[in-house]
C-alpha cells in the first residue's frame, strides 16, 4: 500500500502572512490574523525513544468546535475524498485542523502521517468515502507520535460541529433575463451620462476574431433594444484598445479615457470619447485619439487607471506588448519637464502575476494597491509605500495563489456611510493558483486600521439538500470556484459576483468549466453570512466577460471569447433582475434640479414614494466607473450620504471632500425599502485637475471644467 502524493509534486513551502500561534478557539470567520503559521511554525518536539506511549486518536483538547467522526477509507474511491492536500513534515491533528477551518473547510482528514486534507463534509458521500474501525487509522503524526493521522488511504476524520458556513437561499432570487442579440465581444462596457452604454472590442488583434469589418467601438441605446438596427451605433477607434485601461473623467461632458492597449502605437494610445446625444436619439460623437499629440510615456498592456483625489489620472503597471515589465506609474496629462515616470520595486518582484493591478483611494487621501497576493498603502504625493499590508490568503493548500491577472480575481470597495468614521473595507473575491486552481474564497480588509489583517469568507453555488451526517442532518451547499469573475456594486449597497470559471486563469484557452451561478454578497450581514444564492443562466461568460449597473437597477451581463473548445465568441446580451426588482414593487421616483455639487454641499430632490416613507428611504451614490478583466476602475464605490426630508422634499448632504469621494460622476438612487429608483447622473468635486480644458488640440472637444 502506498501513500497518496500531493499532486503538486511536494506543494511549494507553505508560509502565511497572518498572526502566528494562535488557536482556532472561535468562529473560524474571525480575521486570518487567528491562522496557524503552518510548517513554519510546526516545532518538532524531540521524545526520548524509550519514554513514548502508544499513540491514540486524539479525541479532546480539539481546537474550535472540532469533532472526531472515526477513521475513513479511501479504498475504492475514484478520487480523494477531500480534494485540498498539505503535506507537512511535523504533521499534528491541532495544525491541520485550524488551517482547515481558517479557510472555511468544515471537514479535515489526517492520512499516511504526514498528510492534511481538507474539504466539505458532503465530499464524503460525494466522493465515495466509507467509515471503517478506528483501528485501520494506525499511523502516528509526523509532528506528534503521541497521536494517530490515519493510514495508506485511511483519514482520521474530524467534521466542525455547527455552522461554518451560513449561506442563504432567499425565495426571490432574482432572474437572468435575454436581451438582445449583439454586434461585438465587448472587453468593456461602460455606461455614459447619455445613459447608453459604450462597448469596446480587440480590434485587428488575432486571427481568431470573427468580425472581421468591426469597427472596435459601438453604442447601444438601451431604450431601443426592441428594433436592433437602430439600437446600435457603429463607431470608431484607431488603434487597438485590446486589454487597456478605462475611466470617466470628472469634466463637465464625463468623457471616457481609454489608456493603453496593444502592439505598436496602441500600447501608448490616449483615447476619449464625450457621451451625447440621448435615449431614442442617436449622438454624433465618437472617439477621438492623436497618438502624436497625446500619449503615455511609457508603452502599456494590461494596465490601471484611477483618478486621483487632486482631479488628475493615475496610470499603473502592466507591460511593454508581450515581452517586458512596465513596472512603473505616470500620471495623465503629462506633468511638465523631462521624464515623469516613477519606478515600483515591488511591481518588478511579483511581474508577471501583478497586471491590471487594484486601486483604490483611501478616506485617508492614501493609496490602496493590490497585486498578486500582495498589497500596500502608498503616499498619494511620493508614491512611496507607508504601509505593507499582510500578503492576501490564497488557497488553503497554496499561499502562491493571486488575485490579479492572470490568476484573476475582481475587487471593489465596501459602502461608505455618513458620517464616514468607520475605516473603509475592500473585497477581493475569486483568483487561483498558478496550476489554475480556482478560488472558492472572497477576502477583506480595512487597510487604516491598526494592524489590519485579511478575513475570509467561502463563496458558494448552489444548494444540494440534506445531508446525513453523526450530529443530525443539516442543510449543506456546494462551494463555488471562481477565476475571471465580475463583481457589480448595486445600489443598494450588496454586491453581485458573477461570470468565470471553476478552473484555470485568465487569457485564451487557458480557463474551463464556467461557473454559471450569481452569488450576493450583502456587507451588512455578519461575517460568514454574506452569501446569498442567486439564479443561474445557461450561457458560459468566461474571459473578457462583463457586468454592468443599469441606470434602471437592472445588471447587463456581456461578453466571452475564452477560445476554449466548445464556448465561442460570445454576442448574446442578458440583464439580470436583482431581487429588489423582481418582486413585484413599483420603483421609486424623483426629480433634481441641481446635479453639479460641491463638497459638503445640500442638494434638494422630490421623491415619490409607493410602498414606504422618507423614514425608511435610503439615498446612494455609486461611482461612474469602467471595469475589464474584473478590475473595476473607479473600485466600484457606493456612499449613503445624509439626508433630511420635510414631506416629498428631501436634502441630501454631499460627501465630505475628495477622499470619501474622489471628484466624478455618480449615479444617484432613491431606495423606497429595498427597491432602488432610476438613477440621476450628479457630479460631485468639480474638475480640480481641469481635465475638461486638456487636451489643447483642436481635433480633440474639450467640454469644459
Amino acid at each position: 500500500m502506498v501513500p497518496h502524493t500531493s499532486s503538486t509534486a511536494q506543494h511549494e513551502k507553505i508560509s502565511s502572512t497572518l498572526a502566528p500561534g494562535k488557536q482556532m478557539d472561535m468562529s473560524p470567520k474571525m480575521a486570518l490574523s487567528s491562522l496557524i503559521l503552518l510548517s513554519s511554525v510546526l516545532i518538532p518536539t524531540v521524545y526520548a525513544s524509550t519514554a513514548l506511549s502508544v499513540a491514540t486518536v486524539q479525541t479532546k483538547v480539539l481546537p474550535g468546535r472540532w469533532t472526531y467522526q472515526g477513521c475513513l477509507s479511501e479504498l475504492g474511491t475514484i478520487s480523494r475524498v477531500f480534494p485540498y492536500e498539505i503535506d507537512w513534515t511535523n504533521n499534528t491533528v491541532d495544525a491541520c485542523l485550524n488551517q482547515c477551518a481558517a479557510f472555511g473547510y468544515p471537514a479535515a482528514g489526517l492520512e499516511y502521517g504526514s498528510q492534511c486534507f481538507c474539504g466539505d463534509i458532503t465530499d464524503v458521500a460525494a466522493n465515495g468515502g466509507h467509515y471503517v474501525a478506528d483501528s485501520q487509522c494506525n499511523m502516528t503524526c509526523s509532528g506528534d507520535p503521541t497521536h494517530l493521522c490515519g493510514a495508506a488511504y485511511r483519514l482520521t476524520t474530524y467534521y466542525w460541529n455547527g455552522k461554518m458556513n451560513v449561506w442563504h437561499t432567499p425565495s426571490n432570487t432574482g432572474y437572468y433575463q435575454f436581451l438582445m442579440g449583439g454586434v461585438v465581444v465587448p472587453l468593456m462596457a461602460t455606461v455614459g451620462i447619455n445613459n447608453k452604454v459604450t462597448f469596446l472590442e480587440k480590434w485587428r488583434t488575432s486571427q481568431f476574431l470573427e468580425f472581421k469589418n468591426s469597427t472596435g467601438a459601438y453604442e447601444l441605446d438601451l431604450s431601443l433594444v426592441n428594433d436592433s438596427g437602430r439600437a446600435w451605433r457603429e463607431m470608431h477607434v484607431k488603434s487597438d484598445v485590446f486589454c487597456s485601461a478605462s475611466i470617466i473623467l470628472p469634466d463637465k461632458g464625463a468623457r471616457q479615457i481609454n489608456i493603453g492597449g496593444w502592439s505598436s502605437h496602441a500600447t501608448y494610445g490616449v483615447r476619449l470619447y464625450t457621451p451625447d446625444g440621448r435615449p431614442g436619439v442617436n449622438g454624433t460623437n465618437d472617439w477621438e485619439e492623436n497618438y502624436n499629440e497625446v500619449a503615455l510615456q511609457r508603452s502599456r498592456w494590461y494596465t490601471t487607471a484611477m483618478l486621483m483625489p487632486n482631479g488628475s489620472i493615475l496610470v499603473v503597471g502592466g507591460k511593454a506588448d508581450n515581452a517586458f515589465s512596465q513596472p512603473n506609474l505616470e500620471i495623465l496629462p503629462r506633468p511638465p519637464g523631462g521624464d515623469t515616470v516613477v519606478t515600483l520595486d515591488f511591481l518588478q518582484l511579483t511581474y508577471p502575476n501583478n497586471l491590471y493591478p487594484f486601486l483604490m483611494v483611501l478616506p485617508s487621501g492614501r493609496f490602496f494597491i493590490g497585486y498578486y497576493n500582495e498589497a500596500r498603502i502608498l503616499d498619494p504625493v511620493t508614491f512611496r509605500t507607508v504601509v505593507s499590508l499582510p500578503n492576501m490568503p490564497g488557497a488553503v493548500n497554496n499561499p502562491l495563489a493571486g488575485r490579479t491577472y492572470p490568476q484573476e480575481g475582481s475587487a471593489v470597495l465596501l459602502p461608505q456611510h455618513a458620517p464616514y468614521r468607520d475605516p473603509i473595507e475592500i473585497l477581493i473575491c475569486g483568483g487561483s493558483t498558478p496550476k489554475g486552481v480556482a478560488l472558492d474564497n472572497c477576502i477583506s480588509i480595512a487597510p487604516e486600521t491598526k494592524n489590519p489583517t485579511w478575513t475570509l469568507e467561502r463563496m458558494v453555488c448552489t444548494c444540494i439538500g440534506i445531508q446525513s451526517r453523526p450530529d443530525g442532518d443539516q442543510t449543506l451547499s456546494q462551494p463555488s470556484k471562481r477565476v475571471i469573475p465580475c463583481m457589480v456594486t448595486l445600489p443598494d449597497g450588496t454586491y453581485m459576483i458573477l461570470n468565470g470559471a471553476h478552473q484555470g486563469v485568465a487569457g485564451f484557452a487557458t480557463a474551463s468549466d464556467p461557473n454559471f451561478n450569481v452569488v450576493l454578497y450583502d456587507p451588512s450581514q455578519p461575517v460568514g453570512q454574506r452569501m446569498s444564492i442567486l439564479n443561474s443562466t445557461n450561457i458560459a461568460r468566461m474571459y473578457h466577460s462583463e457586468a454592468t449597473l443599469l441606470p434602471d437597477g437592472r445588471v447587463l451581463v456581456s461578453g466571452s471569447d475564452p477560445l476554449t473548445r466548445g464556448y465561442p465568441e460570445e454576442l448574446r446580451l442578458e440583464v439580470y433582475i436583482p431581487p429588489y426588482l423582481s418582486q413585484g414593487l413599483k420603483q421609486p421616483q424623483f426629480t433634481i434640479t441641481v446635479t453639479d455639487w460641491a463638497y459638503s454641499g445640500q442638494y434638494s430632490i422630490v421623491v415619490t414614494l409607493f410602498q414606504g416613507t422618507t423614514s425608511t428611504m435610503r439615498v446612494s451614490l455609486v461611482a461612474a466607473s469602467s471595469s475589464t478583466h474584473g478590475n473595476v476602475m473607479s473600485g466600484g464605490r457606493i456612499i449613503f450620504p445624509d439626508f433630511t426630508c420635510a414631506g416629498s422634499v428631501c436634502t441630501i448632504v454631499a460627501p465630505p471632500n475628495a477622499f470619501v469621494s474622489p471628484p466624478g460622476w455618480h449615479q444617484l438612487f432613491v431606495l423606497d425599502g429595498p427597491t432602488p429608483s432610476h438613477s440621476a447622473w450628479v457630479r460631485i468635486g468639480g474638475d480640480p485637475a481641469q481635465l475638461g480644458n486638456w487636451p489643447n488640440f483642436p481635433d480633440f472637444t474639450r467640454p469644459g471644467v
